[in-house]
């Protein structure tokens, strides 16, 4: 059991950055260890107050406003799990962004059995940002260019411009099979579901959301292709389901994935799932500038793929 230490009434004035923010989703933020339903026990309850009035979990914050906190039992910082040093490699920063290169293996945040995430780990490493939250997410098992935002204001127009369209995002990814086209657009709608076990599933249904995928021809072998997925929409574990659900599963997906040649893979060296977030590209949300950003492929991967050009090398995607 966690060690717990007990605090007084605390007052927080809230700043620019949190203005406009949900009083729920700002006290879950700053109340690191302490359990989400305590959270909004004690504002049902009327225990946190803003500007001595109860509020409401939907209730938006303003700049100047005064937050009472009533006593908590919190975590003390020793008793914390610690996360170490961040797991990744700072791609580009500004006053705006920051841009990372996030290993495979690594969850992006805490959550469903995973203490701490890449998210836990930039914050714990960088105590300085008064705000720092993802832009968008990449699966565990995926690597590659990571976006988040270091104030709200850009957060709340890179989640517009995602919405819109506007952010242009590629990987790369590995399937087993001859991919047929050299380029083809995939438009399945896909609809999430939970196993009889609690895991979180995406299948393709009518009954889904829409979802759109690019996909152009890179590389074959005689077992495997390359191809480049460009998001259209952004829809959860979206290229997996749709590179599965038409006959070429990703080399090494645990989830949608051929099981039996995942095994093989291993043996061979792969032992990930190779989907790679290679670029992203938008328009600065403050500047406007247009940004590239771009990561390489893991040494992992690079190594996989010139073990296959050492054996059955068919033709390039330019040829197909």
């Amino acid at each position: 059991m966690k060690e717990l230490s007990k605090e007084t009434v605390t007052w927080l004035t809230i700043g620019d950055q949190a203005a406009g923010q949900r009083i729920d989703n700002f006290l879950l933020r700053e109340l690191k260890g302490v359990p989400k339903s305590h959270i909004y026990r004690i504002l049902r309850s009327g225990e946190v107050r803003v500007n001595s009035r109860r509020v409401e979990a939907t209730h938006r914050l303003a700049a100047g406003d005064r937050v009472r906190l009533p006593p908590l039992r919190r975590p003390r910082p020793a008793a914390a799990q610690r996360t170490g040093r961040f797991a990744g490699r700072v791609l580009y920063e500004d006053e705006a962004l920051l841009v990372v290169d996030k290993p495979a293996g690594i969850a992006v945040h805490g959550g469903s059995g995973v203490s701490y995430g890449l998210i836990e780990q930039l914050r714990q490493a960088r105590p300085e940002l008064r705000f720092l939250e993802l832009v968008h997410r990449l699966d565990k098992e995926t690597s590659g260019v990571l976006l988040l935002a270091k104030k709200r204001s850009a957060l709340t127009r890179l989640h517009a411009m995602l919405r819109e369209g506007r952010v242009e995002k590629h990987y790369l990814a590995l399937v087993k099979g001859h991919w047929p086209h050299a380029r083809q657009h995939v438009k399945l709608a896909l609809h999430k579901f939970l196993t009889e076990t609690g895991e979180r599933r995406v299948r393709v249904s009518e009954e889904g959301q829409p979802a759109h995928t690019f996909f152009t021809l890179l590389r074959r072998w005689q077992d495997f292709s390359l191809v480049d997925a460009e998001l259209k929409t952004g829809r959860t574990h979206q290229i997996r389901v749709h590179l599965a659900h038409l006959g070429h599963p990703i080399a090494g997906d645990d989830k949608y994935g051929n099981f039996a040649l995942n095994k093989e893979l291993a043996r061979r060296g792969l032992r990930r799932m190779f989907l790679h977030a290679k670029s992203l590209a938008f328009a600065h949300p403050l500047t406007q500038d247009g940004m590239v950003f771009e990561a390489p492929l893991p040494v992992e991967l690079q190594r996989f793929l010139a073990m296959l050009e050492g054996t059955h090398p068919q033709n390039r995607g330019a040829d197909a």
